[in-house]
């Protein structure tokens, strides 16, 4: 697992992480802003009324209305970007990696009204009779580069895996043994047999499914939410202007929180933007394909109301409940995951500025005068006395540290190789920072439900993640339709149910690296196909105005 978790690292830091991802990804949603003249502004109202039904051909083609792709789609991204996602930006980036994430859900906004009209207007009917669109269809009919619907098309397949089966797995399971205690094996194969039992319905069954889940799913949290924010509106307005003031400037270190700078939380907002909204990736397209209309701009319009529900509504309260509450910078008792731990070398100290400003940097990949530690020291009855290293944690100063194995504390020698522990066996618990799903946990018991709050969470994550991983199941076999036909659905699903039971047990911090970097495989290819045709994208909208102002 630390090699993998290592290659993936090495490979979103040539991606995601690379300092070019986020200026393109806002870039392009900053030109199309300008180019087609605010259409996330424009056109809002208007979107409304096209998924209200005012606008609809009952006539037209399509396998789904305009309200069930819309809630398709947004299954497919209001789900554990929601929850663990912003939960993970913050433990990240702190603050300010909120108001990155808004900027790229307003620029996101038009970019998804962009992908979405292109995949619809180019959309073909399958040997089923159902729809079949998606980014990989205008780069091989609208552009004639087969070569680049391939790339999309099979980053989309690897994407249906670390987007849409393995995270929210993962984050299901630990989701439900956190408040309940159920075995991750246990989760992961009743939901595999029920996600079996939904995806082999297709894309109606699919609709009918997820139509059901997200209104149900969207209300609940909003209400836990609101709990949340009441119990601590005094913190709320600060909080609030701690995100504005520190978009620019970076997060400051506070209690175990050791700071970012306004590069690290720029890049790791804008990053988790996309996880959660998923504006530029071309995933959405692909549900949106399947719509009822023979209006392919007037389905654009609908997909404009994806971010602004995703991240400017439900993102904005998980990260204003999770800042207003406290627990972002405070250590809780947790057990380390492997690759969140990293033993340096000597003592640091987290009231030291200068000591945590060095770690940031560790932690960061810079050059740092941190040096990883590597050698043994003794444990007696699972705590040692050893002052040779601190134990990095969660990206904070670990403390009370306890060493086990299954559960009974440990006496013994403990080997380190540059930063890692030799031992799998050897389990390591104590006060850290918490991240992902965790964090969202703990801050929703800090509100009028108490501790009956975390249930409102885990409820709230089985749908969220439960509606996503149906949905990129149907991402992922459309994909499969373009490469191989009809013939490779079976597969893939069954593929795909497997890796959604194995993620339930995976390591979290290794599934939510995997997720990163699929991402990235599929939205580099799609803005550059939306970009070169910037100005068929452009004819579209003049044309669909031009029919509906005549009739």
């Amino acid at each position: 697992m630390e090699f993998i978790n290592n290659l993936l690292l090495t490979l979103d830091g040539f991606l995601g992480s690379a300092a070019y991802f986020p200026f393109i990804l806002l870039g392009v949603g900053l030109f199309f802003t300008f180019y087609l003249g605010f259409p996330q502004i424009r056109f809002f109202k208007h979107a409304w009324g096209v998924i209200t039904g005012k606008f609809t051909d009952k006539n037209a083609q399509g396998d789904t209305s305009h309200f069930q792709a819309l809630s398709t789609a947004l299954s497919g991204t209001v789900g554990t970007g929601n929850i663990g996602g912003v939960a993970f930006a913050i433990f990240l980036g702190g603050p300010a990696a909120l108001f990155w994430m808004w900027m790229t859900a307003f620029l996101g906004m038009t970019t998804k009204f962009v992908e979405v009209t292109l995949s619809h207007k180019y959309r073909t009917v399958t040997k089923d009779g159902t729809m079949a669109g998606g980014p990989m269809f205008y780069m091989d009919k609208a552009l004639n580069m087969k070569w680049l619907a391939v790339i999309f098309a099979v980053a989309t397949v690897v994407s249906s895996f670390g987007t849409g089966s393995m995270p929210q797995s993962n984050n299901i399971a630990v989701g439900l043994q956190d408040t309940f205690g159920i075995d991750p094996y246990v989760t992961g194969g009743v939901l595999s047999i029920l996600l079996a039992l939904v995806i082999l319905g297709g894309i109606r069954r699919i609709a009918l499914v997820t139509t059901a889940l997200v209104p149900t799913m969207s209300v609940l949290y909003v209400i836990g939410a609101f709990s949340v924010l009441a119990f601590n509106y005094e913190n709320v307005i600060p909080s609030f202007m701690t995100v504005l003031s520190d978009a620019f400037n970076g997060s400051a270190a506070v209690g175990g929180f050791l700071g970012a700078t306004f590069a690290y939380a720029f890049n790791r907002g804008v990053n988790r933007g996309l996880f959660s909204n998923e504006a530029g990736q071309g995933s959405a397209p692909i549900a949106h394909a399947s719509a009822k209309t023979n209006e392919p701009v007037a389905e654009g319009m609908v997909s404009i109301l994806e971010p602004f529900i995703d991240t400017i509504i439900i993102c904005t309260l998980t990260g204003m409940v999770i800042l207003s509450s406290g627990v972002w910078h405070e250590k809780h008792e947790n057990t380390f995951q492997r690759a969140d731990m990293t033993f340096v070398t000597g003592q640091y100290n987290q009231d030291s500025e200068q000591q945590t400003q060095e770690l940031f940097k560790l932690l960061t990949n810079q050059q740092s005068s941190v040096t990883k530690f590597s050698g043994e020291f003794e444990v007696e009855n699972g705590v040692t006395d050893s002052q040779a290293f601190t134990l990095i944690a969660a990206r904070s100063i670990a403390e009370d540290i306890k060493f086990s194995i299954d559960g009974y504390p440990y006496s013994g020698l403990v080997q380190v190789e540059n930063g890692r522990l030799v031992e799998d066996a050897i389990d390591v618990s104590g006060l850290s920072l918490i991240h992902s799903t965790k964090l969202t946990t703990e801050a929703f018991t800090r509100g009028f439900m108490g501790d009956y709050g975390k249930y409102v969470v885990s409820i709230g994550l089985l749908l969220f993640a439960f509606s996503t991983a149906i949905a990129w199941c149907y991402y992922g076999d459309r994909a499969i339709i373009y490469l191989f036909g009809e013939r490779g659905v079976m597969p893939f699903r069954v593929f795909y149910v497997a890796g959604f039971m194995l993620a339930a047990v995976s390591d979290t911090t290794v599934v939510w690296n995997l997720a990163a970097v699929a991402i990235v495989m599929m939205t580099l290819p799609n803005l550059f196909g939306i970009v070169m045709l910037a100005k068929d994208m452009k004819q579209s909208v003049a044309d669909y105005w031009q029919r509906h102002n005549s009739k």
